[in-house]
């Protein structure tokens, strides 16, 4: 997998709905185990609320959960495990929190609330792409530097840090199918003495 979609961080974001009030919560999540968690702590703080809804989605073995928690089937929980899934974001959890306000909504009305209150917890969590980028590192002369260093970028790449002793040492990362390029322009402006190294491989947010 070269590139997915999470979110950046914690969100939050409520509306109301005749007088229904709905909390939207997204936080970034790697593990069931943190995903439950979070629902866990939405539910604490809001003991009295009369619904928690939750969803979450995990890239690892493709994992989906979702929760009614009390609201009739399919009205609540798959409607916002389906805002999840049409934004393609992984490795996050979401939960919607409702305080009934003394007006049924129906089952349509519940449908638009419970996936509005997903979205806007998602863009409030800011979502991002992460692309799987080589962690790199290069030598070159002091005389080479301004070439090289103006390189990285030109090909994707970003510079991380750079070492100045006898030679510099620049550290950067690049995706995946731009080294290869990274190298031919370096190796026709050097001639041929410097090349980029791979020491591992990470995921970085997309630029």
């Amino acid at each position: 997998m070269n590139e997915y979609v999470t979110v950046r961080e914690y969100g939050c974001d409520e509306f109301v709905e005749k007088r229904s009030k709905f909390i939207g919560y997204c936080k970034p999540v790697k593990t069931q185990d943190k995903a439950v968690e979070f629902i866990n702590e939405i539910k604490s703080k809001h003991w009295d609320a009369t619904h928690n809804v939750y969803a979450y989605v995990l890239s690892d073995g493709q994992i989906m959960r979702y929760s009614d928690d009390g609201e009739p089937q399919g009205t609540a929980g798959v409607p916002v495990l389906d805002v999840i899934k049409k934004m393609g974001i992984v490795d996050a959890v979401v939960v919607v929190t409702r305080y009934f306000g003394g007006i049924m909504l129906g089952a349509g009305g519940l449908v638009r609330a419970y996936s509005h209150g997903a979205s806007i917890a998602l863009a409030a969590a800011d979502p991002i792409t992460m692309q799987l980028c080589h962690d790199c590192e290069l030598s070159c002369t002091y005389n080479q530097y301004g070439k090289v260093s103006a390189l990285i970028p030109e090909c994707g790449g970003v510079i991380d840090d750079s070492d100045f002793g006898e030679n510099v040492v620049i550290f950067f990362h690049i995706p995946e199918d731009s080294l290869k390029k990274l190298n031919k322009e370096l190796a026709d402006s050097t001639s041929g003495e410097v090349e980029a190294v791979s020491n591992d491989q990470k995921y970085y947010i997309k630029r």
